[in-house]
């Protein structure tokens, strides 16, 4: 048997500013050409066991290890991240964050100059490696000109110039819309057959990483490897549903239907589904049992209205071409659509912070057009996908104040309105904690008290639950539910299709600057046209509801989100 690429024999670590240790006994080894999953809830140490592999432990973030870990036969505590790069390539979460050229082939080039190769065998090799994945038609881009799907590809290219032994990618899917998500599995799998390369992905979205083989998933918890095991046997078993990870959609509504999850379903991927005509008949019975009925429409005030709105950063290319939609008080809408497709740029031309080239926007029937970015504010709040980048206070209560602050409300009214704000986000216990000490989740909630104690009409948030494990995605989605109950009108901006599907019945779509839809979010991902044009993709739901033999795959994923909320209501 070949000799693991990868060891960790009985190895723990523990950062130097920390208190106890991260990882825990980790005994895993990983074969020349293997791919493999790691999964796990944020905090599990999964980025941990990746920082081991390419060596920023012990180099760019120094511990103490217990054990042995050895990488191509090297151990990286004797090595350095120089010479660990020529066996594992890293591909990051943020790929802006990764770009060093001023263009694409500058990019690609950077290890080799490092290299001091020769410059006829440089240009040979880039050339060489663009064309594998695919993006030697874009090497005088710069780039910030890529959309996200090709910078994945340039950051890929940047790795394999070098031949590594290694790939290794730490969320790759979460900043990318759904058909980018796919091409880059893809793309990882493309790369793997030619290059044989063993292949690592650490990742939250399980159900779009199996979109291709993966050989082994690796499930950690609190520091530790709690499964290991093949991916058919994996999910065969309830690993992720004891331990809080979103399971595919499919495996969850055959639970739903009362089959069992064994390894002769082949439940690896949904194409993959083996299912017996008593099974499709289950779905199928499943399917059209009698779902709660459909309440009355209330009564609907408009709030938001958007009409022939254009525009464009600059006069050749327009990212917004007459647009026009309404939003009604009370509603939960998503925003969707490829990268590039514009639904940022519309945030900006709501709040203010970009002029319309033509076109009106009207709040509660009134032209905003010439409210200042300040004015705006009070009445429509927008939260950013990182809410690092929002918060500027040290204290969770002075950062909560802060936009009350240029009012003209006393002092007894701040505090009045700060701790009624606190107490609907959940934060009033942590009222006089400083923001350092809070989860990621608790400052994302931090940034929407921010905006919430103002009393805006609309709050707009960005991605609002990108990079997150499924416990703090529902916990995230759970509260803006809460505050969508009490009255508030959200609007979300995201390229999660589970998340538009499961909160929110309506979805406006675009692409290329244009709006192509405004209907029911199980419309959306039914329709293939639809979902070609947007750059989205079919839920697994549509592909299991192919198998089964239901001609009405929309009301198959209907029946799936009322089973959803029926069952989430029973456990409240």
């Amino acid at each position: 048997m070949a000799e693991p690429i990868i060891s960790f024999q009985d190895y723990g670590f523990q950062y130097t500013a920390q208190a106890e240790p991260t990882l825990h006994h980790i005994n895993l080894d990983i074969y020349p050409g293997e791919k493999v999953l790691i999964a796990g809830a944020s905090g599990s140490g999964k980025s941990t066991i990746g920082s081991c592999i390419n060596g920023l432990i012990p180099f760019a973030y120094p511990g103490k290890s217990t054990g042995k870990l050895t990488v191509g036969g090297i151990e990286p505590e004797k090595s350095s991240i120089f010479e660990l790069s020529h066996t594992v390539g890293t591909v990051l979460q943020d790929t802006d964050g990764q770009f060093i050229g001023l263009t694409v082939g500058e990019d690609i080039a950077f290890a080799l100059e490092n290299s001091c190769v020769v410059q006829d065998e440089m240009k040979r090799i880039v050339d060489e490696v663009a064309k594998l994945v695919d993006i030697d038609h874009h090497l005088q881009y710069a780039p910030h000109e890529l959309s996200g799907g090709q910078k994945q590809r340039v950051s890929l290219a940047g790795v394999m110039v070098d031949e590594v032994k290694v790939l290794l990618f730490d969320e790759p899917l979460a900043n990318l819309d759904p058909a980018a998500g796919r091409m880059t599995i893809e793309l990882i799998d493309m790369v793997q057959e030619r290059t044989g390369a063993a292949v690592i992905i650490i990742e939250h979205r399980l159900e779009d990483v199996l979109w291709r083989k993966v050989d082994r998933i690796v499930l950690m918890d609190e520091g530790k490897i709690v499964v290991d095991m093949p991916t058919r046997a994996f999910l065969s078993g309830n690993a992720l549903l004891e331990h809080g990870i979103r399971e595919p959609l499919y495996l969850t509504a055959l639970r739903y239907a009362g089959i069992p999850i064994t390894e002769d379903l082949e439940p690896q991927h949904v194409n993959s589904l083996v299912l017996t005509d008593k099974q499709i008949e289950m779905v199928q019975d499943w399917y059209q049992s009698a779902a709660k009925e459909r309440e009355d429409k209330k009564e609907e005030t408009e709030l938001l209205k958007v009409e022939h709105l254009s525009f464009g950063y600059t006069s050749e290319i327009m990212n917004l071409r007459d647009v026009s939609f309404t939003i009604n008080e009370g509603e939960m809408v998503s925003i969707v659509g490829r990268n590039g497709a514009g639904k940022s740029t519309l945030a900006k031309l709501i709040c203010g912070f970009e002029k319309p080239t033509s076109g009106s926007i009207y709040l509660s029937g009134r032209d905003i057009s010439g409210d200042t970015i300040k004015e705006r504010a009070q009445r429509i709040g927008y939260v950013m996908q990182n809410p690092n980048q929002m918060i500027s206070k040290p204290m969770i209560w002075d950062e909560v104040e802060m936009a009350l602050l240029a009012g003209n409300m006393t002092a007894e009214e701040r505090k009045e309105r700060v701790e009624e704000t606190l107490k609907i986000c959940g934060l009033y216990p942590f009222r006089k904690w400083p923001v350092s000490a809070l989860s990621f989740g608790q400052k994302k909630r931090v940034t929407i008290a921010g905006i919430l104690v103002q009393r805006p009409q609309m709050i707009i948030l960005d991605e609002p639950t990108a990079g997150q494990d499924y416990h703090h995605y529902t916990e995230i989605m759970e509260f803006l539910k809460e505050l969508n109950e009490q009255g508030f009108t959200i609007v979300m901006i995201t390229h999660d299709m589970h998340l538009m599907l499961e909160y929110t019945p309506r979805a406006i779509v675009f692409s290329e600057g244009e709006l192509l839809a405004d209907t029911t979010a199980a419309h959306v991902l039914n329709d293939p046209e639809l979902v070609k044009k947007a750059n989205l993709k079919e839920t697994s739901l549509y592909t299991l509801s192919m198998k089964c033999g239901i001609d009405n795959p929309q009301r198959l994923t209907e029946r799936f989100i009322e089973y959803e909320n029926e069952k989430a209501d029973l456990e409240k």
